[in-house]
């Protein structure tokens, strides 16, 4: 439909598997998943619930008969109920105890709880095939020098795989941190109206025990390790602050590296990919523009800020329950995950395919290195019985000269020949560019790509090796 707001997220940007995992579908067989849990579980623990309604519920599952949800929903004005109500047409013999014991916050806290670990799942897929591909092209590069820059001015020369390196450090922060967050995602449980568990103690007849197994079994059974050991009717909303937190650390690394890349593309040393038949400019035809990378800064923008919703959130909840919470959260956790899962279908696809300029890499460093040798050229003249203080205010002083001559005149760095003609460096042309072999600037650079993806990046990799190989389909 044309004539009616569409969320871009939805329509142009997150995949299909995020956009199912937030979708009412999912949301709605989950609550039916978490009915079965409640009263088979109810059942095993000595409640009036037998196992042909127990078969039921589940041969009903996944049939959701929406059309009855919607019309009862018409009705009485309760999403949950109706879908009590509905499951309860098809399972006539279940019907009585379906949701016993239970409140909305049951299948509406425990859902959201899933939803945002399966989101986190996939986004850790999505994460770990990132890092693969970006740790192939450092290690592809790690030995092709080029100028590093502090303050965006020139600086030390680096590699090419070095600076793919600070980028791939990120995310490995990034996956630590998401490693930790779902290793501490918890569900509510069944906790009632005020997190009290009252209402279950009239059903166990005030057994503790059971209601405690109560809670273990259904985290068992939808498989989780635990739940809350307290809450009020809903679970901390600060753990929403906490998965959201995630998404901007990891949309924090991805805004770093779209505007590095933006940069370099500036400089025609990297190019994102480019189809033959893009269109750069409506007006200059000519233009090859970084629009994926540009698009990442975009959508990391706006999680980086979504991050603030969740946070008001969890600090503006009243004792045991609030409803304010509501819409917000039903906009920033999924909007977070969907702008998120964009922005790694992008990232994957721009390392998936960036184009490397070695000339232009070459020239741009060359241009800057006769500035950078200087302290070996000078070493090399004091071998040969120079003035080290001397020849320090020489070199000063030919260097202004020849960054007048760059910066002023638009000429070619010619620091060298000045050098060369000054007898009292006592060097020759050849020798000073003996001294000029960029390989011979960059450290430990090489070594240092090595070494990082040995000890951090491949044994993620290695862990989840079955979730490689996915692809990515980016949309205009």
């Amino acid at each position: 439909m044309k004539d009616i707001y569409e969320s871009p997220l939805n329509s142009r940007y997150s995949s299909k598997e995020m956009k199912y995992i937030f979708s009412p579908d999912f949301k709605f067989k989950t609550w039916r998943k978490l009915w079965v849990a409640l009263a088979e579980s109810e059942m095993e623990l000595g409640l009036n619930i037998t196992q042909e309604q127990v078969d039921e519920l589940k041969a009903n599952m996944d049939n959701i008969n929406y059309e009855v949800a919607e019309a009862r929903e018409k009705e009485v004005r309760h999403d949950v109920m109706s879908h009590v109500y509905a499951y309860g047409q098809q399972c006539p013999k279940a019907k009585g105890i379906i949701h016993l014991g239970a409140t909305s916050c049951y299948v509406g806290d425990n859902t959201d709880v899933i939803t945002m670990t399966e989101g986190l799942k996939l986004v850790r897929k999505k994460l770990v095939n990132l890092m693969d591909k970006l740790s192939k092209f450092a290690l592809e590069y790690k030995d092709m020098p080029c100028l590093a820059f502090t303050h965006f001015q020139p600086a030390q020369p680096t590699t090419v795989g070095k600076r793919a390196s600070l980028w791939l450090m990120d995310l490995v922060m990034d996956m630590e941190q998401l490693e930790f967050q779902i290793s501490k995602m918890r569900l509510l449980g069944s906790k009632g109206t005020t997190g009290t568990q009252a209402s279950f103690m009239e059903l166990f007849d005030g057994d503790t025990d059971k209601i405690k197994e109560l809670d273990r079994k259904i985290a068992e059974k939808m498989g989780f390790d635990e739940t809350f050991p307290v809450s009020g009717q809903t679970y901390p909303r600060k753990l929403d602050y906490h998965v959201l937190s995630v998404l901007s650390s990891i949309a924090q690394s991805a805004y770093k590296f779209s505007n590095d890349m933006r940069l370099l593309q500036h400089l025609k040393e990297l190019e994102e990919p480019f189809e033959k038949n893009q269109i750069g400019s409506s007006a200059m035809a000519y233009k090859r523009n970084p629009m994926r990378s540009e698009r990442i800064s975009s959508l990391a923008r706006y999680v980086i800020c979504d991050t603030v919703n969740p946070a008001i959130t969890a600090s503006t909840q009243w004792f045991e329950r609030t409803l304010d919470d509501s819409a917000n959260k039903r906009i920033s956790v999924a909007e977070g995950f969907l702008a998120v899962d964009a922005i790694l279908e992008l990232y994957i696809n721009i390392v998936s395919g960036i184009v490397v300029y070695p000339k232009m890499i070459e020239k741009r460093l060359q241009s800057e290195l006769p500035f950078m040798a200087t302290e070996n050229i000078m070493m090399a003249a004091v071998k040969k019985g120079g003035d080290r203080q001397e020849l320090h205010e020489k070199i000063r002083c030919h260097s202004m000269d020849a960054g007048r001559v760059v910066k002023v005149e638009g000429k070619e760095n010619d620091l060298l020949y000045r050098i060369a003609n000054d007898a009292s460096f006592g060097l020759t042309l050849e020798e000073i560019r003996a001294e000029m072999k960029p390989e011979n600037f960059v450290g430990r650079a090489p070594q240092q790509v090595e070494e990082m993806v040995r000890d951090y990046v491949t044994p993620i990799i290695e862990k989840y090796k079955d979730d490689l190989g996915i692809s990515v389909e980016i949309k205009v």
